[in-house]
């Protein structure tokens, strides 16, 4: 992996902010439908979270019944306060791209939530290959992601509007949004990346899409929609991989 692998959350005041985060707003709906999607394929068994960052998701795994969860991550700072969080699941560092300190572990579902948001465009293609070496044979991979309509509206949880030159990104270019329920508003780094070149590198990576989602607000939940019933903020692929 070369040296502009960069994650946005590795430093301490990021760090310390994510970590008071659960799931509110926007966010609510990156998870809402998860435990119906998952339970539909996967019945327990082990779990990867893979870019876990301070744990949140990993928790959330292990409330749905996967053991273990094991929590990966490339921020130490993030790792550090997964575990003071969560000191009874499994949390490990990692280099970009190198899931060695695994062993020969398999696991059932492999999750990436929000993950590949923060990895640029050259490196999703490794990063896939290396969950692929890790999933069981009947297991399947979740990966959850913002799609390129996040950085162009307003949102519940995100601002866009400070950044206009958004709305001429192409897939693999930079985009920047704020975050509305953290206390550090510094703008946060993605990577845009389209359904199509999605479905391209997964292909690459020998996994087909056994399902996808686009998780809508619904007027009846308990938040303040500003974008979230008309446009679905994330986009959800389940990939099983290539017979």
């Amino acid at each position: 992996m070369s040296a502009d692998f960069y994650n946005v959350y590795d430093d301490m005041e990021r760090a310390d902010a994510y970590a008071k985060l659960e799931f509110p707003g926007t966010y609510f709906l990156a998870y809402r439908d998860l435990p119906a999607i998952i339970g539909e394929v996967v019945a327990g068994g082990c779990a990867l979270d893979f870019g876990c960052g301070t744990g949140r998701s990993t928790r959330f795994l292990n409330r749905m019944g996967f053991e273990p969860t094991v929590g990966v991550d490339i921020s130490a700072q993030m790792i550090q306060r997964a575990e003071q969080s969560d000191p009874d699941s499994q949390y490990s560092l990692i280099e970009p791209g190198d899931l060695s300190p695994l062993g020969d572990q398999k696991f059932d579902l492999i999750s990436a939530i929000f993950t590949f948001d923060n990895i640029p465009a050259s490196q999703k293609l490794t990063c896939l290959q290396a969950l692929k070496l890790y999933l069981d044979e009947q297991g399947f991979v979740l990966v959850l992601v913002s799609r390129p309509e996040i950085y162009r509206h307003e949102w519940a949880s995100f601002t866009t509007k400070d950044f206009p030159e958004n709305h001429a990104a192409e897939s693999g270019d930079a985009v920047r949004i704020v975050m509305l329920d953290v206390e550090d508003v510094r703008p946060v780094e993605d990577i845009l990346f389209t359904d199509r070149s999605y479905r391209k590198v997964f292909t690459q990576a020998g996994f087909v899409v056994a399902n996808y989602f686009e998780p809508f607000g619904k007027p009846n939940e308990a938040f303040e929609w500003v974008s979230e019933t008309s446009i679905a903020p994330w986009a959800i692929y389940l990939l099983q991989a290539q017979a």
